[in-house]
């Protein structure tokens, strides 16, 4: 078969957000490493289309409205008796506008009979007594109207009114696929198919030939539905799709038993596990340690579950058996605090375990093996319900890649792949006693159960060897073959920005302005650092990009501090005072329902403590949603710092200050892995200390920045370095250098210390070359503004901070030693250092005008 003029086209779409579902993911990457040209599309958590890349692959999450549900739930079931018993009253909103307009008009007439003359008076007696008839009559009806619809809506036996949330989908995602003219759609889960199906139909009919196939997840028919309509509506429609499918795929072999039966399917759905990318395990790119992550040290026994956790789930189990297994610790790697998981800490703490269990966050769906390696034991705990029963859960492969033995429950299909290969112990999935007996048993047998997880084992269990399968299926449904592989192409590319931008009035720089704190869905505070106006900037960036979101920026000020943009500002000399501290209460409290605390600063003052842990607690109670965000040196660790850098600047420090620095760092990381909330840094190189953080960068004015002076065309450039602190930058140990270039004639060395921020902008738009830092193997905002500014930058950057943009960061990497080669070749070649300042531009705006920052935080700000 020749190959086509252009590679095949793949739409991989489902109905979350994308990130955090590892499968889609790899799907996608093992299409395009395959060759063929992949479109992942996903839900935006705001109402704008979200679009970056991953490589090679375009990621698309579309807004979806309610139109469709909301035009359901607006039918009434009895549409002519609602419409005498609710006239005109549509909901419990209209009846108090109603009676409000009711009581305004009662007062006024009835003061009125008092002033009036005697045939007025009567007049309006009557009236009165009629009109409070009539009102007593509609309230009563409504009333009755209202006894008699369900709280919870029974099932009416039509999926697309049951469920009309599928319905949005399809109207919403469709169109973008439609566009797109894919050959193959790959939907996953069947929140998915009738777009799947709808917008491959309509493809055709244009003449389009398009394939999709229905990726089954879980047993639908076996999950135990929190909603009775969806309930029936899921399965309803999986029944009503499945056979329209081109192809079934499912991930388990009894799934597919399951599927082939239920639905009389003429072929057995193929089977792709959900397994982890062997490739990049163990090549040292992760980060994080679950053990460290708990703080125990290599001897500690170690239990570990990771994953959602539902009733299903069975952890309640496994903290009831803790008791009987003194001395072990248990990690749980969880997402979010859920109601459940609450429920089931509060019962360690009256079973007095607590202190043994220990949340940890989730990391990045490649460094998954390599995070649990450090454990003892991998538990799946599930109960025996249907949907439990039929699979190889992706926790299974992800615990036997890391080298972990299983302490499983009964449930069928682990139970039997376990005993098969010896891989660990089995307990009766209700039976908290029998738990704690297999995982000592499993434990005391530790090393032979690691040792029978094999070679073979290990190969089967690989995403490489579950995605050919899938490769394959997309060639023999398509017809097309991609024109050559990718293997250059990594497992763990990183998500990185797209066609993004934050849309402004004009092209050029203005005034710092965002939405204040207002009648929006989102009402966000965000402080109380403000370092370098950040907290200003991110407002900006996040209120030009979501409607929904207003912002109050708080800044707590000292009389030397800069006058950064903030909505209010609180006297930082004045914390200890209760009535700063109480207004400090009042103003966030029933206000506020998110908050983005950054450098882990308080925010009730001092009243709590001096950090934010304090006020945790009481922020949680008043129902606010917070995250914490990260600067620099409130979370950068001196002493790892150190090891990892040559040039680290804590060699240079001043006495007593890199101590001092240690200790904050330590208290600020047990703040961040003992509360479980959303951690976000604002440069990459922060995610060697907070590996489970998200990166939101830095936000400059990139317009503000801009110039047409010509760079690079001077016989001597000028090279200008700018550190605010000499230590904090390398400065000392590169000025033998440039001093000795700039003697040389080489170049024209300009040293700007002391300079008001107001005359920086200039001085960097005049210059050639900057010189940013020598010391922590990163940039800040002072580099990102002389990209902006169109300007090749050279600084010290460390292979991790290359990785986190995908190795499409500009800023030339040098180090004391290496500077003067650097230098030399820059000037050198002068038309290619000119192409840095254009593509330093570039990067600016895809990485720093704030749209990729908003973009970050939106799941954050749902």
């Amino acid at each position: 078969m020749e190959s086509p003029a252009r590679r095949p086209r793949l739409a991989v779409i489902v109905a979350n957000g994308i990130t955090g579902d590892s499968r889609v993911q790899k799907t996608a990457v093992a299409a395009a490493r395959d060759g063929w040209d992949v479109t992942l599309i996903g839900r935006s958590d705001t109402k704008r289309v979200q679009r970056s890349k991953m490589g090679p692959i375009d990621v698309v999450r579309v807004p979806v409205d309610a139109d469709y549900l909301r035009s359901v739930n607006a039918h009434k079931p009895h549409p002519l008796r609602a419409a005498v018993t609710q006239f005109r009253l549509h909901d419990q909103a209209a009846l108090k506008r109603y009676r409000a307009a009711y009581r305004a008009w009662d007062r006024a007439k009835s003061a009125e009979t008092a002033w009036s003359g005697t045939p007025r008076r009567t007049s309006l007696k009557v009236l009165l007594r009629a009109r409070r008839a009539v009102h007593r009559l509609r309230v009563r009806a409504f009333q009755w109207e209202q006894r008699r619809r369900p709280k919870t809506p029974q099932p009416v036996g039509a999926w697309h009114r049951d469920w009309p949330q599928v319905v949005d989908l399809d109207l919403a995602f469709g169109p973008v696929i439609e566009e797109l003219r894919p050959d193959v759609i790959h939907a996953n889960d069947a929140t998915m198919m009738v777009t799947a199906a709808r917008s491959a139909a309509r493809l055709r009919a244009r003449g389009h030939r398009c394939v999709w196939l229905y990726d089954a997840h879980e047993y639908i028919k076996g999950v135990e539905w929190p909603n009775p309509r969806q309930a029936a509506a899921l399965p309803a429609l999986e029944a009503d799709f499945i056979r329209r499918a081109d192809a079934v795929v499912t991930v388990s072999t009894q799934m597919a038993e399951l599927l082939k039966a239920d639905h009389r399917l003429g072929k057995l759905p193929l089977v792709v596990g959900n397994s982890p990318v062997r490739e990049v395990i163990g090549s040292g790119k992760s980060r994080a340690s679950v053990r460290e992550a708990c703080n125990l040290g290599p001897d500690v026994p170690l239990m570990v579950y990771s994953g959602w956790i539902g009733p299903e789930r069975g952890v309640d189990a496994v903290i009831d058996g803790l008791p009987e297994l003194p001395g072990f610790h248990l990690a749980l790697v969880v997402g979010r605090t859920t109601p459940l998981l609450e429920e089931l800490l509060a019962r360690a703490v009256a079973l007095g375990v607590r202190d043994r269990i220990h949340l940890v966050p989730y990391v990045a769906q490649h460094e998954v093996a390599d995070y649990l390696s450090s454990a003892d034991l991998g538990l799946t705990p599930f109960r025996r319900v249907p949907n439990c029963e039929v699979s190889l859960p992706t926790k299974v492969s992800e615990y036997l890649q890391a080298g972990l033995p299983l302490v499983t429950s009964d449930v069928k299909v682990i139970k039997a792949y376990v005993e098969e290969h010896r891989l660990g112990e089995v307990f009766t999935w209700d039976d908290p006693r029998t738990f704690a007996g297999a995982a000592s048993r499993a434990m005391e047998d530790r090393v032979q159960l690691a040792a029978n997880i094999t070679e073979e084992v290990r190969t089967d269990l690989s995403w490489e060897r579950q995605s050919a399968r899938l490769l394959e299926l997309y060639r023999e449904l398509s017809g097309k073959t991609p024109p050559g592989p990718r293997p250059e192409l990594s497992w763990t590319v990183q998500e990185t920005p797209g066609d993004v931008r934050v849309p402004t009035a004009s092209g050029e720089g203005g005034t710092m302005s965002w939405r204040r704190l207002g009648s929006t869905r989102v009402k966000l505070g965000l402080g109380p650092a403000n370092y370098a106006g950040q907290g200003a900037a991110y407002a900006q960036a996040i209120t030009r990009l979501n409607p929904d979101v207003s912002v109050e920026v708080v800044m707590n000020k000292r009389p030397e501090s800069f006058d950064y943009p903030a909505d209010v500002y609180v006297d930082a000399t004045r914390l200890t005072e209760l009535d700063v501290q109480l207004e400090q209460v009042q103003r966030v409290v029933g206000r506020y329902t998110h908050l983005l605390v950054d450098a882990f600063m308080p925010v009730f003052g001092l009243l709590n403590g001096d950090s934010v842990a304090g006020d945790l607690p009481a922020l949680k109670k008043a129902g606010i949603k917070v995250g914490l965000l990260a600067h620099g040196s409130d979370i950068r660790d001196p002493e790892k710092h150190l090891e990892r850098h040559e040039f680290s600047l804590f060699r240079d420090a001043p006495k007593g200050i890199a101590p001092k620095l240690q200790a904050k760092a330590r208290r600020n990381r047990r703040i961040a892995e003992d509360s479980g909330l959303p951690l976000f840094v604002t440069t990459p190189d922060l995610l060697d200390d907070l590996p489970t953080a998200t990166w939101t960068p830095l936000v400059v004015d990139v317009a503000a920045w801009a110039t047409d002076a010509p760079v690079m065309e001077r016989k001597r450039p000028i090279v200008m370095h700018a550190p605010s602190k000499r230590w904090t930058k390398g400065t000392d140990r590169v000025m033998p250098v440039l001093t000795e270039l700039h003697d040389k004639g080489l170049i024209d060395f300009r040293l700007a210390e002391g300079i008001p921020w107001a005359e920086m902008r200039d001085l960097v738009k005049e210059c050639d070359l900057v010189l940013d830092q020598f010391t922590t193997g990163s940039y800040g905002t002072f580099a990102v503004e002389a990209m902006a500014a169109g300007k090749p930058v050279v600084g010290y950057i460390s292979e991790q901070v290359k990785a986190a943009t995908d190795g499409a960061l500009p800023i030339v990497s040098a180090t004391p030693h290496t500077l003067r080669e650097v230098l030399e070749s820059l000037v050198g070649e002068r038309e290619k250092t000119a192409r840095i300042g254009r593509d330093s531009v570039d990067f600016a705006h895809m990485y720093h005008d704030g749209a990729w920052t908003a973009q970050v935080l939106s799941g954050f700000l749902k």
